[in-house]
C-alpha cells in the first residue's frame, strides 16, 4: 500500500518495451533522431497548434529550463506560495534564470487567487526601477494541493498580464491528471487559455523518466535559446531518443490519458473511503490523483502498522498519491486498516 508518491510507481511495461525497441542500431544524437521528430509531430496534433519541444529527465529540469527563456535575470516570476518551483526545487529557477525573483502569492487549495494576483500586480508597477518587473506568471496544474485550474481560471489569470510584456508558464507535472479530471482538450487548457509554455510531465504517470518543455507559437522564437540553455545547463542528453521513445509509447493510443484516468479514479475512491471515517477530514477538492486529509494519530498509526506508506505534509496533514498501477484492493485495504 504505497501512497507516498506517483514517482515511487514503476514505469508502464509499454514504455519499457519502447525503450528496448529504440535500443537497436544507431541514431543521430541530441534530439536529431526520427523518434523525437515523430513525437513533436504527435504533440502538434494533440495540442492542435505548431510548437517546439525539448526533452528533460526531471520536472525540476524542465521548469528551470523553461523559466530560463521566459524570464530575464532582472525579472520576477509570480507563483503560488506552495508551488514546486518555490518550495521544492532548491533555487533551480533562480539558478537557471541567472537571478530572477520568485514572488509567492496566496490562494485557497494552492491556486493563485485573483485578489492576490491583482494585489501583486498593483504593487509592482511596470517600469518602476526599484522592483523586479513581472515577466512570468507560473501556474501549477495540478496544484500542489491536487487541485486543478479550469480553462476559464487560467484565462482569467492570463488576462491580468495583457498590458505587460509577460508570459504564462504552466508546471504540468500532473497535467494528464488535471486534463482527464476537467474533461477539456489539451489546447483548451493551455495556449487557448493564454499559456505560452508548458512543462509536460510523463514521469509521474508511467514513464521511467521523461519530461517535455513545450513552447507554443507565442514564444517559439525562444527555441534556439532554450536549446542553448539545455546544452549549457547539462540537460541535453546525447541519447535523447530514449526519452522520446517513452513519450511515443505513452502518447500512443492515448495511453497517457488512460493511466491518468485510472490514478484519478483510485484517488476519488480513496477520498470517499477516508471521508467515511470518524474524525477524518479531506482538506482539498480531489481533482486528480492526490488526497490530502487531516487524520487522527491513532488512525494514522493503524494505517502505518498495516503497511501503508503516505507522506506527512508540512501542515500536519497526510498526503496520499495514487498512480496508474494503484489497485482497488489497495485502496480498500487502506480504508479497512484505518477502520479496524
Amino acid at each position: 500500500m504505497n501512497f507516498l508518491s506517483d514517482t515511487t510507481a514503476p514505469a508502464h511495461p509499454r514504455l519499457i518495451e519502447a525503450l528496448a525497441a529504440a535500443n537497436t542500431g544507431y541514431a543521430p544524437s541530441y534530439g536529431a533522431d526520427e523518434i523525437s521528430a515523430r513525437v513533436e509531430a504527435r504533440l502538434k496534433d494533440i495540442f492542435e497548434c505548431d510548437l517546439k519541444v525539448v526533452f528533460a529527465v526531471s520536472g525540476t529540469a524542465s521548469n528551470a529550463l523553461a523559466l530560463s527563456v521566459l524570464c530575464p535575470p532582472h525579472g520576477a516570476i509570480l507563483c503560488h506560495d506552495e508551488a514546486h518551483i518555490h518550495r521544492d526545487e532548491r533555487g533551480a529557477p533562480e539558478f537557471y534564470t541567472g537571478g530572477a525573483k520568485l514572488i509567492p502569492l496566496l490562494g485557497d487549495h494552492a491556486r493563485i487567487s485573483l485578489e492576490s494576483l491583482d494585489n501583486a500586480l498593483e504593487q509592482i508597477p511596470e517600469g518602476f526601477v526599484h522592483t523586479s518587473p513581472v515577466r512570468v506568471l507560473s501556474l501549477s496544474n495540478l496544484s500542489e494541493s491536487g487541485t486543478a485550474y479550469r480553462p476559464a481560471d487560467v484565462a482569467d489569470r492570463a488576462a491580468r498580464l495583457t498590458d505587460r510584456p509577460a508570459v504564462v508558464h504552466m508546471d504540468g507535472a500532473r497535467f494528464s491528471n488535471a486534463l482527464v479530471s476537467l474533461g477539456c482538450t489539451p489546447a483548451e487548457l493551455t495556449w487557448k487559455s493564454g499559456v505560452d509554455a508548458l512543462c509536460f510531465g510523463a514521469t509521474k504517470n508511467g514513464a521511467l523518466g521523461a519530461e517535455a518543455v513545450i513552447l507554443f507559437p507565442s514564444v517559439m522564437d525562444r527555441f534556439e535559446t532554450l536549446q542553448a540553455h539545455q546544452k549549457r545547463g547539462g540537460h541535453m542528453a546525447p541519447k535523447i531518443r530514449f526519452m522520446a521513445a517513452q513519450f511515443e509509447a505513452w502518447l500512443d493510443d492515448d495511453l497517457w490519458l488512460q493511466l491518468a484516468r485510472t490514478a484519478n479514479e483510485r484517488a476519488t475512491a480513496l477520498a470517499a473511503g477516508l471521508s467515511a471515517l470518524d474524525g477524518v477530514t479531506v482538506l482539498h477538492p480531489v481533482d486528480g490523483n492526490e488526497v490530502f486529509a487531516r487524520i487522527p494519530e491513532p488512525i494514522a498509526n493503524r494505517m502505518r502498522a498495516a503497511g501503508a506508506g503516505f507522506y506527512q505534509w508540512p501542515d500536519g496533514s497526510a498526503r496520499f498519491v495514487t498512480s496508474w498501477c494503484t489497485t482497488p484492493e489497495e485502496v480498500a485495504a487502506l480504508t479497512l486498516s484505518a477502520a479496524s
